[in-house]
């Protein structure tokens, strides 16, 4: 039998985010083992920016069937919930195909946030999204009960994120004093990302943001001492990450945060609050500090062994990502 895998998503190639890097990184893998893997994105449609979003992308996914046929793929898995995803979902119901399906991010907290749309709303198109699903694949034990809570149905899975220990490693730190500690944030430069309690925090440091998006201006008008260096990739962006003193994860939003174990891969601890996302990925008191008061968890986060932190790292792997994925896959 074919081992082809097709991915209906709503995010382009080029995109910075965890869904992108999840997917570039298993397919890395999956090849391996002699799987082939064909994408249905925006690109094949005409697409544009969401109103004050433009990296969510809004696409006019006419004709998806044709595509979906030509995949010839044996398996389906349809990643995110947007235009793209809804078609997929869509002609596969109505063809009797059988697909799997992940939830990655907070999208009911993130609409709110963005347009003000009730969380209940959004809550009960995801519960008629998913549905369907032959298994849910969603990012920690944690998400699982909450989407459970959340009225969800059905086989919902774990799914463990990686990292590429190729690119981030300890090796880049420079062996320098800094006057004061370096705190860096890392990621989409939007609202839902508490940006705000990173740039406005209460301490004596360096503070560096990496990353761009559509809150980034109004950021940097509003905190003319943060470092705005925008989008890093590569060993450059394990520079920054080495670099640092402590890697500072204020979201209360995000379900898992590979950022944060990019972080630690390079030997810094982790600062962020006590909330789903950041309880299944930093390990209290060795890879970091979780606390209601970021201020404290940054100074805890400064007393933490590097080598412990790197060491601890290394739980988080692609290999493991990929066995969970291969074996929940759904044949059509």
């Amino acid at each position: 039998m074919q081992k082809r895998i097709l991915i209906i998503t709503d995010n382009l190639p080029e995109q910075i985010n965890g869904v992108v890097t999840t997917f570039e990184n298993i397919s890395k893998i999956g090849r391996n083992y002699g799987y082939d893997f064909v994408y249905i994105s925006p690109w094949d449609f005409p697409h544009t920016g969401a109103p004050g979003y433009p990296e969510v992308k809004l696409s006019w996914p006419k004709g998806i069937g044709k595509i979906i046929e030509a995949s010839n793929a044996s398996h389906i898995h349809i990643a995110t919930e947007g235009p793209v995803g809804l078609a997929g979902r869509l002609y596969c119901d109505r063809k009797g195909y059988k697909y799997n399906t992940s939830y990655h991010t907070r999208f009911p907290e993130f609409v709110k946030k963005m347009y003000g749309v009730p969380l209940s709303w959004t809550y009960l198109y995801l519960r008629w999204f998913h549905k369907h699903s032959g298994k849910v694949l969603t990012t920690t034990p944690a998400m699982v009960k909450d989407l459970v809570e959340h009225g969800f149905r059905g086989k919902i899975i774990p799914w463990t994120r990686g990292v590429d220990r190729n690119t981030f490693h300890p090796e880049y730190r420079v062996n320098r004093r800094h006057p004061r500690p370096v705190l860096l944030s890392v990621g989409r430069v939007s609202k839902e990302k508490g940006l705000d309690d990173f740039c406005s925090l209460k301490y004596d440091a360096t503070k560096i943001v990496v990353g761009d998006g559509p809150y980034r201006k109004e950021l940097e008008r509003k905190y003319p001492d943060v470092q705005f260096v925008g989008v890093k990739r590569g060993r450059e962006l394990a520079e920054y990450y080495a670099n640092a003193d402590v890697f500072v994860f204020p979201s209360v939003n995000d379900t898992f945060g590979i950022v944060m174990i990019e972080a630690m891969a390079c030997g810094t601890p982790v600062a962020g609050y006590h909330v789903t996302g950041p309880e299944d990925v930093v390990y209290q008191g060795l890879t970091g500090v979780l606390d209601d008061d970021l201020v404290t968890a940054v100074d805890r986060a400064l007393m933490l062994d590097r080598e412990v932190v790197h060491a601890n790292s290394l739980d988080w792997n692609w290999g493991k990502a990929w066995e969970i994925f291969e074996t929940n896959l759904i044949n059509k």
